[in-house]
């Protein structure tokens, strides 16, 4: 997401580069390629032509044109309308003082309205609340038996009462079985139609007055680009939501929706969706998105995704195998797994400041290649693992064919093996001084 706009905004910032002060003339030429990348990019055009004008206000005064380094100040400025633009700050989700907390889903059918469902409620779950899932859409066909597959992948119950009773009645009865049961947050799966319509607002706002929700959560899809803000202006303007969740932003979009939705409902993105397992959802954090669209990275989303792949008793092993090098494949074969909770690598990377978005096009990590190491590895004895200096030819034929794969795959991971053995071993030499950690920054993990 963001990759092409990020690109042209980040060409529009050369043209202020390459002064060392600026004019007027050369803020209104650079404002001008802004407005264009934000505009192909499928901003609503109202936000783009409020965005320009204050954007260029604050570009023609002080603070830039009499900065020592007036490309960098035009770069914050940026971002922080940007920020602005999108909400600010984090906008979480409000929990009921008494519970249950109940989030009542809308949207348009294929939305990822019931996935999305699903996914928050796991989150939520994590936490250490007690969620509920409540079917409720009775039309869309397999909708209650989607529902419940969720739930059971997730295992977090599911209220149904088929489909042949009224949805207002199923919401009805879920949260009065929440109550009972002592589940303290209700997320109630509410029908889509392909297009808005008379009878689904009408339902829905029964739904509403029914059960009087405390969160009511719009999942739009960011793949429909400027549709998706009309999608939730008229939502918005029929049912008065909470918040927004944006689905596929993973996807080949060009991320005008998130740019303009808060800023025509006055609503906020409060969650977005970022692949189709179900624990990928994050919370939406607006500086943090801006930062991204500039390429500044996201450290800050990097370092929450680490600390929830963290195993400290783990982390604390590790460090005493590399301080007496004692590390082995099964060791290494832990920390493939705990990176790969993290979630998408070529994500991760597109999060690390600095990181070149033309390198990145070329960077394709292979989850069937991870997949093949871990064969690879999973087919030795743990003698092997402990000791891959004792893998003869013998030994790399048969651990090829138990793995599925070559002796030249087999010969290529334990070279790079060796060779990461070898760097942990002068890094350790090194100690933790300025060389060590550069070191440890050309280190090659096998895989």
């Amino acid at each position: 997401m963001f990759e092409s706009l990020g690109e042209k905004l980040s060409n529009a910032f050369k043209r202020f580069r390459n002064k060392g002060k600026l004019t007027e003339a050369d803020v209104k030429a650079g404002m001008r390629e802004i407005k264009l990348a934000l505009l192909e990019a499928d901003v609503n055009f109202k936000v783009v032509r409020d965005f320009i004008k204050i954007v260029s206000e604050r570009a023609v005064g002080a603070e830039v044109l009499e900065s020592l380094l007036p490309a960098q100040q035009v770069v914050k400025i940026v971002n922080e309308e940007l920020t602005k633009l999108m909400g600010g700050t984090q906008s979480k989700l409000t929990i009921a003082p008494k519970p249950p907390t109940v989030v009542m889903m809308v949207g348009l059918q294929g939305a990822g309205k019931t996935t999305h469902a699903g996914k928050l409620a796991g989150l939520y779950q994590k936490q250490g609340k007690h969620p509920l899932l409540v079917a409720g859409d009775v039309y869309r066909p397999a909708a209650i038996k989607q529902l419940e597959v969720v739930g059971e992948k997730l295992g977090i119950p599911v209220f149904s009462l088929g489909d042949k009773v009224s949805p207002v009645e199923i919401a009805k009865q879920g949260v009065k079985f929440a109550e009972k049961k002592g589940y303290d947050m209700v997320f109630i799966d509410t029908a889509g139609r392909l297009q808005i319509d008379e009878a689904l607002m009408d339902e829905l706002k029964n739904i509403k007055k029914a059960v009087d929700p405390t969160e009511i959560l719009l999942t739009v899809d960011a793949m429909i680009g400027q549709e998706s803000v009309n999608v939730a202006e008229t939502f918005n303007d029929l049912l008065d939501i909470t918040g927004v969740i944006l689905t596929k932003l993973d996807g080949d979009t060009r991320g005008g929706a998130a740019l303009s939705i808060r800023y025509v409902t006055g609503k906020p993105i409060k969650f977005v969706g970022t692949g189709e397992k179900l624990d990928t959802i994050e919370p939406f954090y607006p500086d943090r998105m801006a930062s991204r669209i500039l390429g500044m990275g996201d450290v800050l989303t990097l370092i929450d995704k680490a600390q929830a792949a963290f195993d400290e008793k783990q982390a604390a092993a590790l460090e005493e195998k590399l301080r007496k090098q004692t590390f082995t494949l099964d060791d290494y074969l832990a920390q493939m797994a705990q990176l790969r909770k993290m979630g998408n690598i070529e994500q991760l990377l597109g999060m690390m400041p600095g990181m070149n978005r033309n390198a990145l096009k070329d960077v394709k990590v292979d989850e069937k290649d991870l997949a093949r190491t871990e064969a690879i590895i999973r087919s030795m004895t743990v003698r092997e693992r402990t000791y891959p200096e004792i893998i003869n030819a013998s030994r790399k034929k048969r651990i090829a064919q138990g793995s599925g794969t070559s002796v030249e795959a087999v010969n290529k991971l334990l070279k790079q093996f060796d060779q990461m053995l070898k760097m942990m071993k002068q890094f350790s030499d090194m100690g933790k001084g300025k060389q060590g950690r550069r070191m440890l920054g050309r280190m090659k993990m096998p895989f």
